[in-house]
């Protein structure tokens, strides 16, 4: 359905010949071209003035505006010239330009390096960054990232972490760390990425080569403070250490840049179990840094047995009904700070996942092992069968619940009876479903704010997920096959993090609370439509301006200042 719409803007009004259809059901826009005011209008129609374009071009412009004003406003780009100095001879930009475009194309709409120029070009990026296409052919990407040192990259991340804390005030007392892993495509007998190998992967790839990334983003916001390359197939528990000798440093520099008290003690560093060793807790206490953990629930018999009438509700109306109870006991080689919780929601999770998913693909494959062994087909001796019976049950809660009995001597007599048992099943519930056993070095906390600062680790996991998101700020496409290309790469990809959660805390400030992807989405939307006017002769007359936008991108436009890279009409 086509219509005509105006829209005022000041005191002149604007019109659009706009097509419309049902998207889901919903009535919605699909495109839109502008026609012109009214003057304009009236004079195309007596045949004088510009009259009507003789063609359009439309633009992405918000998202791209937006990335770019924020790493202005930083000087990311200046940072990295600073540190790595003049660009190589015959690079058209500067080595800090390059890197800033590769994470604002992380952000914004991740490509190849190949692609990069063509997806510029359908932006308009190169009107307000005075940057043309063809400075943008990816071996110049190339060689500006092999203009970077690996000592001068934690140099530059070091420095623009203190310039995020001095812009954005951002609090970096408390701080989440996590560890996990992205799968690549390099090939086996590439001997130039050690960093990227075969390990346990976080993606379900473990047939494919992986890198292994920590990360220590701030509770106020999720924004990363520091980060870790590392070979996939090292465990996450040996690169702690490293990720808190990182981190203390970082903090203490980030602090003295801003001119804040930074003291190791006065920050608290968020972790969940994956990172427990005996040695880790000792370079904990070495490091003086106050700290939130875990232990697993099923580890503490002692506590996970209390009857229910220890626990006391911790804060009903920031928790609702979350339980606890607050006591001392052995951790990891000392006495330290132990808090049982017990969450009726987690427990109903658990309980659902557990019996909808663990047990029911337990009792499948051991019915469809039952059937085939009541056909007498199987060739396999007892001894045999038995192992993949206890493969199948080897999680330790199907274990617990699963009662099964393999009869018959000779292969062709086996026959599998199994069935689950009831009282087993009721026990394994009330021991361990909904607890969360906390560890903290902060012994005069309340329990609240324990719980509080441990439950900001989900920080650190959502930026992963994140960045294992394929449509904004994600890690792949990596087409990067060189050790210190890949660890350029992650600079980039950190960046671009970084960015993405300072503008969602920004939007979240002025009342706008959004997902990195609902935030980038909606700016998307902010286009600029491109008249062309084909004159006698010399080249076409252009005239710019942005689409019609809803309120929520008008908002979103004052808050990132988008007015300044608006076209000038």
């Amino acid at each position: 359905m086509s219509s005509i719409v105006g829209k005022k803007r000041g005191t002149a009004t604007y019109y659009y010949l706009v097509e419309s259809a049902r998207v889901d059901g919903k009535p919605r826009i699909v495109s839109q071209e502008y026609l012109g005011t009214a003057d304009e209008l009236a004079t195309a129609m007596r045949g004088g003035g510009l009259g009507l374009p003789d063609k359009t071009r439309h633009k992405e412009f918000g998202a791209a505006a937006a990335a770019w004003g924020l790493l202005e406003d930083l000087g990311v780009a200046g940072v990295i010239d600073e540190v790595a100095g003049p660009a190589p001879a015959g690079q058209p930009l500067s080595t800090g330009t390059y890197l800033v475009l590769a994470a604002l194309n992380r952000l914004v709409a991740p490509c190849s390096k190949a692609a990069f120029a063509d997806w510029w070009k359908t932006t308009a990026a190169d009107r307000f960054t005075k940057i043309p296409a063809a400075a943008l052919d990816h071996r110049r990407f190339w060689d500006a990232m092999h203009a970077v040192t690996l000592e001068q990259l934690e140099e530059i991340s070091g420095t623009i972490a203190a310039r995020i804390v001095q812009v954005s005030g951002v609090d970096v007392s408390s701080v989440a760390l996590d560890m996990t892993n992205f799968a690549t495509f390099i090939d086996t007998a590439n001997g130039r990425a050690p960093v990227a190998q075969r390990g346990k992967g976080k993606q379900k790839r473990s047939d494919l080569r992986l890198v292994g990334l920590g990360l220590v983003v701030t509770r106020d916001g999720g924004i990363p403070l520091t980060w870790h390359a590392y070979p996939g197939n090292k465990p996450d528990v040996t690169q702690f250490p490293d990720m808190i000798t990182q981190l203390t440093t970082r903090y203490q520099a980030v602090c003295a840049a801003a001119g804040l008290p930074g003291e190791a003690g006065d920050m608290t560093v968020v972790f969940d179990a994956g990172q427990n060793s005996e040695a880790n807790f000792a370079h904990l206490a070495a490091s003086r840094l106050h700290w939130i953990g875990s232990v697993p629930a099923s580890d503490c018999p002692d506590l996970t047995g209390l009857p229910a009438d220890v626990r006391t509700t911790v804060d009903q109306d920031r928790f609702g009904g979350l339980t606890a109870y607050d006591t001392r006991r052995t951790v990891y080689g000392a006495q330290r700070r132990a808090i049982l919780t017990h969450s009726p929601e987690l427990r109903e999770s658990q309980a659902r996942g557990f019996d909808g998913t663990t047990l029911a693909k337990a009792g499948k494959k051991l019915d469809e092992l039952a059937a085939t062994l009541a056909r007498g087909k199987t060739r396999r001796g007892k001894d045999k069968v038995t192992a993949e019976i206890e493969a199948i049950t080897a999680k330790p809660w199907v274990r617990r619940v699963i009662r099964w009995d393999l009869a018959g001597g000779q292969p062709r007599d086996l026959r599998l009876t199994w069935r689950i048992n009831a009282q087993a099943r009721q026990d394994l519930e009330e021991e361990i479903f909904g607890k969360h056993v906390l560890t903290t070095s902060h012994d005069d906390w309340p329990v609240a704010e324990v719980v509080a600062g441990y439950r900001s680790q989900s920080e650190a996991e959502f930026s992963f997920r994140q960045m294992k998101d394929t449509h904004v700020v994600s890690f792949s496409p990596m087409h990067h096959w060189t050790d210190h290309n890949i660890r350029v790469h992650v600079f980039t990809c950190v960046l671009a993090l970084q960015l993405a959660h300072l503008m969602r805390r920004q939007a979240a400030e002025s009342g706008l609370r959004m997902s990195v992807r609902e935030l980038l989405r909606e700016l998307s939307g902010i286009g600029e439509t491109v008249l062309l006017y084909h004159g006698d002769r010399g080249r076409p007359r252009a005239h710019r301006m942005l689409t019609e936008t809803s309120w929520v991108q008008d908002k979103l436009a004052g808050i990132f200042g988008l007015a300044r890279y608006a076209p000038k009409r």
